[in-house]
């Protein structure tokens, strides 16, 4: 019998597998497919790796703001990309597969089934295969799939390959001269980003009235007007009522029937926990439940602790904060509340990041959130161009770095910046938010010169 058994691979699972078996605890785990779950292979990684590669075709085409010319011009060869792609993902695979190698953990590449939970002794027994296990705790990791919703004519359209979800469209062998986004979200921008770069004619239809969802407003609409510009058309406030082939049909805000065409279409209006399919109906937990009643994911406490007592979960099974960082944090917290240890989730400081060109990353309150909760706040926010690292690096580039402060107190509740590389910045955002630092402590402490992060420090003294 194995002391913890763990169902997905991903950041959650690897991250609790590695923590556990390296902490003395006889430790399996299931994975289906491959090893670092859907960010490593369909999600986070190759998208990153593709939006590197458009960044790189940005500057290219542009090198002569910098005095830099290609005497040729630049071009992009998208095979060679998928390609890269695919070594960069198969590379990073290999190291988790040899992560859990050197930590002892037992990895089936199988989907494994729970065939239920002895109401006595708590152990818990699985299927994977031919073979069957028993474990004293479960750590539940199953991850998130896209969701399809139910629009009149997409299921065709998926079936015929003119509609595509984020793991479809990662494998497309070329690249197409027009593409509708349905959705405006991070993994909707993100693509949209993409393929505006290198050629494509992008469509962006999204139901909200702004791009990036929860996403603090003010930097949301400055991204949008950026690929307005670069030449991304935006239909906001817009339903998408149906897919006829390669059309989307969607209704404005003034009740007036419009269409979208492109070669393929990329449904992305978020994701939803993958609760079905390995017998978690065995186990009778409790569900989080949305405003309708309808679960969205397993219910958990701040130790990862579902309603049965050694049965956890992690990521984006619990349908809360569906981010690779997050997930793993999640994991370490079941592992440390297994060996006993005193460990809480906090998300206070979650960042979320937005890999586009220009960058958005955010942590903590947004205005909006601040507000909703009754929090009287002091905003300080400074351009970008008061960095003179960003300004040397972003040629004619626009920013914005935000600070949120409570009023009462001076305690940073949150920091939102657009601008590169504001992704590698949020995290000093972070540490603050966390640690209840105030403004005043904020601006005290010594950052590098010159570099971008310093926008934080000179945001707060002006």
């Amino acid at each position: 019998m194995y002391q913890l058994a763990i169902i997905g691979g991903g950041p959650g699972g690897y991250v609790a597998a590695a923590k556990a078996a390296k902490a003395g605890l006889s430790t399996i785990l299931f994975e289906k497919r491959e090893l670092g779950g859907v960010c490593l292979n369909e999600g986070c990684i190759p998208t990153k790796t593709l939006l590197y590669s458009a960044k790189v075709f940005d500057y290219a085409k542009h090198g002569d703001k910098y005095g830099v010319s290609v005497p040729e011009g630049a071009g992009v060869d998208y095979a060679a990309v998928l390609k890269r792609k695919e070594k960069v993902v198969k590379k990073l695979v290999g190291g988790v597969r040899v992560q859990m190698r050197d930590a002892g953990v037992e990895v089936v590449k199988e989907c494994a089934t729970i065939l239920g939970r002895d109401a006595e002794t708590g152990i818990i027994r699985l299927q994977a295969g031919e073979a069957e296990y028993e474990a004293a705790n479960l750590l539940l990791c199953t991850g998130s799939e896209a969701a399809v919703p139910p629009i009149p004519g997409l299921r065709e359209s998926l079936d015929a390959g003119i509609s595509l979800t984020n793991r479809e469209i990662l494998a497309l062998p070329e690249r197409p001269e027009r593409l509708v986004v349905i959705g405006g979200g991070v993994i909707g921008m993100e693509f949209a980003s993409f393929f505006n770069s290198i050629g494509t004619e992008v469509t962006v239809v999204e139901m909200l009235p702004k791009i990036l969802g929860p996403m603090d407003d003010e930097i949301s609409a400055m991204l949008q007007a950026q690929y307005a510009k670069k030449g991304v058309d935006f239909h906001l406030s817009c339903k998408v009522t149906a897919i006829e082939g390669d059309t989307v049909v969607y209704e404005t805000p003034e009740g007036e029937s419009c269409r979208a065409t492109g070669d393929r279409i990329l449904v992305s209006i978020g994701r939803r926990a993958t609760l079905s399919g390995f017998g978690l109906e065995t186990l009778g937990l409790e569900y989080a439940l949305n405003p309708a009643g309808r679960p969205v994911g397993v219910k958990v406490d701040a130790k990862m602790r579902t309603s049965l007592p050694n049965v956890y979960a992690a990521g984006d099974i619990t349908g809360f904060s569906m981010l690779a960082h997050t997930a793993s944090r999640e994991g370490e917290v079941a592992v440390d509340t297994i060996l006993g240890r005193d460990a809480a989730m906090s998300y206070d400081a979650i960042p979320g990041v937005v890999y586009t060109n220009p960058e958005v990353a955010g942590a903590g309150l947004t205005e909006a959130e601040a507000a909703k909760k009754g929090i009287e706040v002091t905003v300080h926010k400074l351009p970008m161009a008061f960095s003179g690292r960003f300004v040397a690096e972003n040629e004619r580039g626009e920013g914005l770095c935000k600070v949120i402060a409570a009023k009462k107190d001076g305690r940073v509740l949150g920091v939102h910046m657009l601008g590169n590389p504001c992704s590698e910045i949020i995290q000093s955002a972070c540490i603050a938010i966390s640690r209840r630092m105030t403004v005043t402590e904020l601006a005290e402490v010594v950052f590098p010169h010159p570099t971008v992060s310093e926008i934080l420090k000179e945001t707060l003294q002006h």
